[in-house]
Formats: structure tokens, C-alpha cells, sequence
């Protein structure tokens, strides 16, 4: 296990201790206060030893996106009883129902814009981030992806959602907007978790404005040309001061955005190809006049083509945003 997130886990444990002790001096007799705080003593008692983090049945490393969730585990998955098992699958299936209405609706269309999205998690949860929110006079549509994957990547897209979901009602400048959302997940996640992502604001005018923090260029698709609009700034979290600037651009009645995960861009058949951004702008090339709907079905159409059966091995989402008029 990575020293810093022992040493994270270990702050978790410490100050999880202390609320525990506190509690206990006015609820002693609660046999649930007591059997949680003796938990706690013994996952920090196995951090002193070395132990912290090893399956007690196989001594070999417990996972460690199930360890951020509970540092209280002792047993890797293999190892757990049925009923825990059991549990453990129930909670995973309501970790999906709940990031799936998260979720925007899936025929999306607010005054001049319309948005169709794909996303496709490679376990029962994922760490890909979609969201379209409507404003009294803006559209914003944000595409990202929590590095990592599943329980853990997934929490954290929850945090994502909302943290978002807060700021654009503030009203802050797109910027300031971003600046703020890298500062608060910077200081709220444990050590060494980022996010990628694409945060656009599209007014009725046609004008769109767009932050890429870090993440896969989108690609602008107008009369069938292709532009890519690079990184305008590091992936949230890295920094907490971490400043972002923006790219303005400006649609006609049928231009659109198509943006991406590395899902995508990076899933490989059997004989190692990665799919890759160039064929995804060819095939933008090619399919650029169809609807948001249509471009998303031929983007997925196509790399189910390219995989001819290989697994994907990473969360993949893609998503659509057009004027239309």
C-alpha cells in the first residue's frame, strides 16, 4: 500500500477513535459503541505492526479502493464470508442505482441545445463523471473522468456531481468556477486522486465557453471540419491553487461538441491497437451531420467493431452536445 494513503488511513482511524472515545464516556453501555471502537483500536493497532491492509485468511493485500471506503476490512474479496459477500454485492448494486440517476435524462434538449451521451461503466460502477445542467440563460454540460476505477473512483464522482452541481448555482464565472471545484476536491479527497474532465457553458446565442481541465480534447465538429480543443489547464486536485483559463467559441444551427473518456480512446483489441483519437476524428469526419443521438450510436457502433469481441477494460463514456437552431 502507497505510504500516503497508510497515512491518510491512519488520520481516518485516529480522529475516528477519538469521536468514539468521546461518545463512549456518556454511552459505555452501548455494545455497538463499544464494538466499533475496539475495531478501530485493532486497525491501528495493525498499522503499528506492519499488518494494516493484508487479507487475514491469504496474507495477501486487501484492495485498496475497498480500504478508502472502510479501513476497517481484514479480508480481501476471495475471503469473505457469504453473508458478507452477500452485503457487499447489495451495496455495490445500490452504488449503481443511485450514480445511475445521477445521471442526466437521456433525451436532454433545453431552448437551442440538445445532448446525447453514452456511458458505460467497465464494473457495476464507474468513475466517468456526465452531467447537463440547465440555467436561467446557460446550458453547462461537463464530461470527466476520477482516475482510478471502481468503489472508490465511483464515491468520487459522486463527490464530483454535487460539487458542481453547487457552484453552477452560485453563478461564478466558468474559470473561477473550475478554480474553485479543483481547490474543494484538492482538499476533500485523500492524497495522490485527481479528476480530468471538460466543463462547457453554452448561452442561446451560440456562444460556448469551454474549460478542458487536463482531460482528451473534445473535438468541435462544424461543415465537417474537426477541431480538437487542447488542455487549458491541469486536471483538478493535483494543486490546490490551481488556476484555469478557458477557449470561447462560437456554434452555428448544427455544430457540435463530441467529447470523450480514455475509455474510448484507449481500449484495445486482441492485437494491442488502441482505438485512438485519429480514428475517432474520422469517424466525426464522416458522421458529423448526423443528430447528438446519431453520432453517439456510430462512435459506439464503431468501437465494438474495432474491439471484434475484446473486452473493455476501463469505464468508457462519450457525449454529444449540438445547437440546433
Amino acid at each position: 500500500m502507497a505510504a500516503a494513503i497508510e497515512v491518510l488511513l491512519r488520520e481516518q482511524l485516529t480522529d475516528r477513535q477519538e469521536k468514539l472515545r468521546a461518545v463512549a464516556v456518556t454511552r459505555a453501555a452501548e455494545p455497538e459503541i463499544t464494538r466499533l471502537l475496539h475495531e478501530v483500536d485493532e486497525a491501528l493497532s495493525r498499522i503499528e505492526s506492519g499488518t494494516f491492509g493484508i487479507c487475514e485468511a491469504c496474507h495477501e493485500p486487501i484492495e485498496t479502493e475497498r480500504l478508502l471506503v472502510d479501513p476497517l476490512l481484514r479480508f480481501c474479496l476471495p475471503h469473505l464470508t457469504p453473508a458478507q459477500q452477500c452485503a457487499f454485492e447489495e451495496d455495490l448494486n445500490l452504488a449503481c442505482q443511485i450514480q445511475q440517476g445521477l445521471l442526466p435524462t437521456r433525451d436532454f434538449a433545453s431552448g437551442s441545445w440538445k445532448a446525447a451521451y453514452h456511458y458505460e461503466p467497465v464494473g457495476l460502477v464507474s468513475g466517468d463523471y456526465c452531467d447537463l445542467v440547465v440555467t436561467e440563460d446557460a446550458v453547462y454540460f461537463i464530461l470527466g473522468d476520477v482516475a482510478g476505477k471502481g468503489v472508490a473512483a465511483s464515491m468520487l464522482m459522486v463527490h464530483l456531481h454535487a460539487m458542481f452541481r453547487t457552484l453552477i448555482s452560485v453563478r461564478l464565472p466558468l474559470p473561477s468556477l473550475v478554480s474553485r471545484a479543483s481547490r474543494v476536491f484538492c482538499e476533500s479527497t485523500p492524497m495522490g486522486h485527481y479528476a480530468t474532465l471538460v466543463c462547457g457553458r453554452a448561452s442561446a446565442s451560440g456562444e460556448v465557453e469551454i474549460c478542458n481541465a487536463g482531460h482528451l480534447p473534445p473535438l468541435f465538429i462544424s461543415d465537417g471540419s474537426i477541431q480538437p480543443i487542447e488542455a487549458t489547464g491541469l486536471p483538478l486536485g493535483l494543486f490546490c491553487d490551481e488556476q484555469f483559463s478557458t477557449v470561447k467559441l462560437h456554434l452555428a444551427a448544427g455544430d457540435k461538441l463530441l467529447l470523450y473518456t480514455d475509455g474510448l480512446s484507449e481500449a484495445q483489441n486482441a492485437s494491442g491497437m488502441e482505438y485512438g483519437t485519429e480514428r475517432l476524428i474520422r469517424l466525426a469526419s464522416e458522421w458529423g451531420a448526423v443528430t447528438p443521438e446519431g453520432i453517439v450510436a456510430a462512435c459506439r457502433n464503431d468501437v465494438s467493431a474495432f474491439l471484434d469481441g475484446s473486452q473493455k477494460t476501463d469505464d468508457f463514456s462519450l457525449l454529444a452536445v449540438q445547437r440546433t437552431r
